[in-house]
């Protein structure tokens, strides 16, 4: 019987199990210890020393603690994009805030300018300016962030990055994770580095790091005082470690994944009614942490496609159901023209590891090629 082929599994280096291993034999293995500022030092090299790390216990972690450094609240409301993972929108409700969701546009899949912009035109009316916008690059896809900063900066409502899926993904040159007031990363175990779990707020400025790591460690003033609610987020000094080893190969991986999409570009070519997503121009660099595609071909469905990959042991995933949606959010404001309806009908995410062998490749292309006869 065939091994199963898991659609993003972690992709780890002899070196980085080795560093694990002396972390672990150094007693240091809670949220104290060198690792964790070595770990941030390395991502804000990755940017250019232009932002400041905090490196936290998950992204989701790293979306909350954006949204307290920006004071959001009870009443206040934050606008997210609809597709997308609920990790996103949850912290909203960790803040007892109320999400306003937005449609995505047909080229990144990300967050459409003209539905946000609407959104905003629409809340203003009534005085009710969002408090932050939340946009996500969606399985490593950029978003128009052009259009995107220029509402935002008219508007002057303060952008939270979710660049959960896209480190390393870039829009004309310029590093996705970068483009918010705040970003965020994650190091989740099936994504494109990975400290099994984990996630990293960007900032700005220094007093902002200090002051996000302070709610990160329970809002700790000295030995025996807090001053205000705190959180448990911080990182582990063991996990930072992987992190370390990991950020020696990011290029790397991401040169692998774009590899399997040229792969996958070849493969779906001649398959009639099945789309791959593609960078929509040079102005958008994917680190295609996951491939891809819309089948229109109502002879090769979604759901045929899921039970041929099923029966060959081979992961494959749906993309994303709409927030709004969503039984726990049903009700919640939405601009938009249902296009997430349509990526959720027709719309599969195929496996796209960085360590996907030849002969798992084969595999894959066997169960399409089953539906070219």
């Amino acid at each position: 019987m065939y091994s199963k082929i898991w659609l993003s599994k972690p992709h780890f280096e002899t070196d980085d199990l080795d560093y694990f291993k002396t972390t672990m034999e150094s007693n240091w293995i809670s949220t104290v210890g060198p690792n964790i500022a070595s770990f941030e030092r390395s991502i804000e090299d990755v940017f250019n020393k232009n932002l400041k790390a905090v490196a936290l216990n998950s992204g989701t972690s790293a979306i909350h603690l954006a949204l307290k450094m920006l004071h959001i609240g009870a009443g206040d409301e934050v606008i997210c994009q609809t597709f997308t993972f609920c990790a996103t929108v949850n912290p909203i409700l960790y803040c007892g805030a109320t999400p306003i969701f937005i449609e995505s546009e047909q080229e990144t899949w990300n967050m459409c300018p003209v539905f946000l912009e609407e959104a905003i035109k629409d809340r203003l009316k009534i005085n009710k300016k969002p408090k932050a916008i939340i946009v996500v690059d969606s399985y490593g896809m950029p978003a128009k962030w052009d259009e995107l900063l220029e509402i935002s900066n008219r508007y002057e409502i303060p952008i939270i990055e979710d660049s959960a899926e896209a480190f390393g993904s870039m829009y004309r040159g310029r590093l996705c994770g970068s483009f918010g007031n705040y970003s965020i990363l994650s190091f989740n175990g099936n994504k494109i580095i990975t400290t099994s779990s984990g996630g990293a707020l960007l900032c700005k400025d220094e007093q902002d790091k200090e002051r996000a790591i302070y709610l990160s460690t329970q809002a700790k003033t000295t030995s025996s005082l807090y001053g205000e609610v705190g959180f448990n987020y911080r990182m582990s000094n063991v996990l930072a470690s992987l992190g370390i080893e990991q950020l020696k190969v990011l290029n790397k991986r991401i040169e692998q994944r774009r590899d399997n999409h040229t792969k996958y570009h070849s493969l779906l070519s001649d398959l009639k009614g099945v789309e791959l997503q593609q960078e929509n121009n040079s102005y958008f660099y994917s680190n295609f942490w996951l491939n891809c595609i819309i089948t229109n071909n109502p002879e090769i469905s979604k759901s045929a496609l899921i039970d041929e990959f099923t029966k060959q042991h081979i992961e494959v995933r749906p993309l994303w159901f709409p927030l709004h949606l969503q039984d726990y959010l049903k009700g919640s404001l939405y601009y938009g023209d249902n296009f997430s309806e349509i990526l959720f009908e027709k719309g599969l995410c195929l496996p796209s590891s960085s360590n996907l062998t030849n002969e798992e490749f084969n595999r894959i292309s066997d169960v399409f090629n089953s539906f070219k006869k």
